[in-house]
This record gives C-alpha cells, sequence and structure tokens, in this order.
C-alpha cells in the first residue's frame, strides 16, 4: 500500500495527483502572469481548457463565471489525465470570486503502490506473507512449482499465482512491475539438494531481481542456533549464507535478511492441518519470560536449540510487510527485531 504524503505544487504527473494552486506557477513551470498561465494551460491540455483552480472569464460584466467545484464534474479522460494511478484526493469547495484569485486545492495521494513477488508463496511462510500483504492492500504475485494453493480461503482470490520454477521461469513476466522480492525458497534433503536449494535456488532470484532494476529483496533465512561450525558447514546452513552474502552485497543499502528460529502456526500438509501454533506459543511464551535467566548460556554451543524462542509465522509476515513498506528497513535481523518489525506494522 503506497504510503499517503500531501502532493506538491506542479504539474499532473504518472504516480501522483497533483494539481496546480497557485498563480505563480504554470504547466512550463516558469512564473508567469494570470493570462499567460491560462495560455499556456490551454496549449498543454488542450481538452481542459481551464486549470481546475480557476474560472473562465465571464461572458458579461454582469453574469458572474462558475466553475464545478469537485473533480466529480470533469469528465473521465480529465480525471485520467488528472491521476495517472489510483489516488484518494480530497478537494476543498472551490469558492469562486471576482478578482479571480486562486482557491487552494488539498491533494492526499497514494503515490507509491507496492507490487511484490513472493517466492514459494504457497508454502507455509510463504502463504502467511502473501496474505498478511493483501490485508496492507499491496499487490501480490507468487511464484511456486506447486502454484495456487488447493484450500479455499478468501485472501486467495487477491493473489496472482504463477506454477515454476525459479531455475526455468520467464522473469521478465514474473518481475515486470515489482517494486521488492521476498524468497522463501529453502528445505532438506541430501547435501547437494540442500545447497542447491538453499543456495543456489536463492542466487539466482537475487540476480535475477538485481538485473531486472527491482529496489528490494528481502530474504527468509534461518537463526544459526550458535551451532558448531561443522554443523553450520552442512549443505542447509551454508546454503542459506551464500544466500544471504548474496542479498547484502547486491542490495547493501535495501537488502533484507531475516533470521527466524522454529517458525510456528498452522500448517497445510497434504489437506491436512498440522496445528505447530499448540507448541511454539506456549514455548514461545516460557522462553520470553525466562530470557534474563538464559542469556548467560547462550556463549554455550548450541544452546539456542533450547532458548532461543520461537516465531510465530503472521509474525515473520508482518515483519516481511513492514520491510516492504518501509525504505529504512535493511540488513540482517535477529529473532527479537523480527518481534519488534511485527509489532510496529500491527500498530
Amino acid at each position: 500500500m503506497g504510503r499517503k504524503k500531501e502532493a506538491r505544487q506542479g504539474l499532473p504527473h504518472k504516480g501522483s495527483c497533483v494539481i496546480l494552486s497557485s498563480f505563480k506557477l504554470c504547466p512550463s513551470g516558469h512564473s508567469c502572469s494570470k493570462t499567460q498561465i491560462i495560455k499556456k494551460w490551454r496549449r498543454f491540455y488542450p481538452s481542459l481548457p481551464f486549470p481546475p483552480w480557476a474560472p473562465p472569464p465571464p461572458r458579461s460584466s454582469s453574469s458572474r463565471a462558475s466553475f464545478p467545484s469537485r473533480l466529480s464534474s470533469l469528465s473521465l479522460n480529465h480525471r485520467s489525465s488528472l491521476c495517472k494511478s489510483v489516488v484518494k484526493c480530497s478537494y476543498a469547495e472551490a469558492g469562486v470570486k471576482d478578482d479571480y484569485k486562486s482557491t487552494t486545492i488539498d491533494v492526499v495521494a497514494d503515490i507509491k503502490t507496492e507490487r511484490v513477488v513472493v517466492l514459494g508463496g504457497s508454502g507455509f511462510v510463504g502463504s502467511a506473507i502473501c496474505k498478511a500483504a493483501v490485508s496492507k492492500g499491496i499487490e501480490v504475485i507468487s511464484l511456486s512449482r506447486s502454484g495456487r494453493p488447493t484450500y479455499p480461503d478468501s485472501w486467495i482470490d487477491q493473489v496472482t499465482w504463477i506454477p515454476g520454477d525459479v531455475f526455468y521461469t520467464n522473469w521478465d513476466e514474473i518481475l515486470f512491475g515489482a517494486t521488492a522480492v521476498v524468497s522463501t525458497i529453502g528445505g532438506f534433503g541430501s547435501e547437494e539438494q540442500m545447497q542447491r536449494i538453499n543456495g543456489e535456488a536463492n542466487i539466482v532470484a537475487v540476480n535475477a531481481a538485481k538485473e531486472f532494476g527491482i529496489p528490494k529483496f528481502i530474504l527468509i533465512s534461518v537463526h544459526d542456533y550458535n551451532l558448531p561450525s561443522f554443523v553450520l558447514s552442512s549443505g542447509y546452513f551454508s546454503g542459506k549464507r551464500k544466500a544471504e552474502s548474496e542479498v547484502l552485497s547486491k542490495y547493501p543499502n535495501s537488502g533484507v535478511v531475516l533470521r527466524p528460529g522454529f517458525i510456528y502456526g498452522k500448517r497445510r500438509v497434504d489437506g491436512f492441518e498440522i496445528p505447530l501454533d499448540l507448541i511454539g506459543q506456549p514455548a514461545e511464551r516460557i522462553l520470553s519470560a525466562i530470557e534474563n535467566f538464559t542469556k548467560p548460556l547462550s556463549s554455550l554451543p548450541a544452546s539456542d536449540l533450547l532458548f532461543a524462542p520461537p516465531v510465530n509465522v503472521d509474525d515473520l509476515a508482518l515483519a516481511v510487510v513492514n520491510a516492504v513498506t518501509d525504505d529504512d528497513f535493511f540488513g540482517v535481523f535477529t529473532i527479537e527485531q523480527i518481534k519488534e518489525a511485527a509489532a510496529q506494522v500491527k500498530v
């Protein structure tokens, strides 16, 4: 959902609805007289003979100029020329005076529409991200090998589901118009399979997004659990770390790496719902309550396998939404930082 900002004085242009509200500016951007402005306006916008804020001249000394006070009075063509994207505009009543002074028009516009591509969008984490994103008004495209989920849910119809594989997909079709890419790609298997899924697949996606000019890339990675180095060198963790390095090198000022621990929620597998929250939610509460007591133990090898708090999949999804909509949100985020980012969106 685009951020709402007050439009500045200037020309109507794509992505925002900006209306001249002073006779100090004209369509060419120069300082001109009232008469010059109207003449230039007619040349720039022949279908709209007078600026929205300026009444036409009176037909006689006894007649009074009139002009529609709301944009709804204009034709659809005029509307589309003034508001190039979906915007929310509010206008003050245009009171017309004999001295033809300008009437201020307040405009609030959605100047940025987010369009997010979620890789692995039909999975456990990916579907939660898609659901959270559409609930915030973000346009979502999902790319996954399974395509559209088979279970019914109202938010599913609001997502564009594309079946495909990151190694063979048509990136031009997938990434067109996107403002961010979110990758939830990951999995287990043999050493070679884990390197390919967790590392190579994500690296391919990062490079495709960068070459296409996508401004932000968000990677769902994994907490290292303070594991010994010989475990972290395995295909799963080393693949994830290679993908992280690619994100941070290609997107040094906008790349996002989220490192959750155990992710819980209601997970669907082959039509069955697995209530991971029955385990994860109580564990999160207990570990959060005793956090001050367990911190001294965090230096012990693999201690986080016991003491790292789980993360609700909905919180992880909201953290992603925060990353998508906030240009100042980038870098590597720990479990606690993920929860803090989610809390900011909940408010």
